[in-house]
């Protein structure tokens, strides 16, 4: 089967496209046949080096790319219950150190990081979810947030921070979304009380709309210290990049949240598209073998959803 490797870190020129052994599910695991995978920021990471770098990936002969897959079940391992051979399912692998990844033909997940898509919606949509969507939600349970409180989200109108705002209103809380100005309309659709364009001093802009400061901010858009100015005394701040953790001044209780594969959290998710409470974006498609193309458009930026491959 073929699958997207690095042998070496670089640029896009750095993927390759291998002939490798189709893997066989063992205990606890399925083995998915991918109808399609999103291309997110860390596999940009993985295969520029920056993850070795920043000591989160260890140097290996052979790393795989791809974390989100929507695709059919082609075989489980022995103690997997609630999946069978043939079900159509989400999954995210969360592990860095990894020969395979989901930019494959097929690809072995833990059973309890996979969960059945959404009905109605295809693989290139579904493929959207896993990876953007356990970020914001799992970051929002750890914020805390009561209902009525506010929250800011910076880069709402991208693929984790546009998930952020619509679970948020889900939940009740009051959001102040920053973006670009010509994404006002969209992010005040996904659900957004209140905006502020990303050009302006943050905690002056958000200060003036939220008199005191927000009680929690979702940093999407890596801002930092800009955004936690727009936070009050004693609140909470998450970031969901990596080196993008400010300082936890005026008693904030600052951190880094990492993502974590979760079925059952992926699950409520999908529960939540059915509902049409949570929006699917996808900004493009590509084969799998030009996935060097999609990782120089994702550096491009401007993107609104994610790019998908399909094998």
């Amino acid at each position: 089967m073929r699958a997207v490797v690095i042998r070496g870190f670089g640029g896009p020129e750095a993927l390759e496209i291998a002939d490798v052994p189709v893997p066989s599910a063992g205990q606890g695991q399925a083995r998915i046949r991918v109808e399609a995978a999103a291309v997110n920021p860390v596999d940009l990471a993985t295969r520029s080096g920056a993850l070795t770098e920043a000591g989160l990936l260890p140097a290996r002969d052979l790393i795989g790319i791809g974390w989100d897959v929507a695709g059919t079940v082609e075989e489980t391992g022995p103690g997997v219950a609630g999946l069978a051979v043939g079900d159509r399912v989400v999954g995210l692998s969360d592990r860095l150190d990894v020969p395979l990844g989901t930019h494959a033909d097929q690809v072995v997940l833990d059973a309890d990081a996979v969960t059945r898509a959404p009905s109605g919606v295809g693989a290139v949509e579904a493929a959207t979810l896993p990876l953007n969507g356990l970020t914001a939600v799992q970051a929002l349970d750890r914020l805390g947030l009561r209902p009525g409180e506010t929250l800011l989200v910076t880069g709402a109108a991208g693929a984790v921070g546009g998930y952020a705002v619509q679970l948020a209103v889900a939940r009740g809380l009051r959001v102040v979304a920053v973006a670009g100005a010509a994404d006002e309309a969209l992010v005040r659709e996904l659900g957004a009380e209140l905006f502020v364009p990303r050009t302006a001093r943050l905690g002056e802009a958000v200060r003036a709309l939220v008199p005191g400061g927000v009680h929690g901010a979702l940093d999407a858009a890596v801002t930092g210290a800009a955004a936690l100015d727009a936070v009050r005394n004693g609140g909470s701040f998450a970031a969901v990049v990596a080196g993008g953790e400010p300082l936890p001044l005026r008693g904030t209780r600052v951190f880094t949240h990492w993502i974590s594969a979760d079925g059952a959290r992926l699950a409520d998710l999908v529960t939540l598209v059915e509902q049409g409470e949570l929006t699917l974006r996808v900004a493009g498609t590509l084969p799998l073998e030009e996935v060097a193309e999609a990782h120089r458009r994702l550096a491009k930026g401007g993107l609104r959803g994610r790019l998908v491959l399909v094998p």
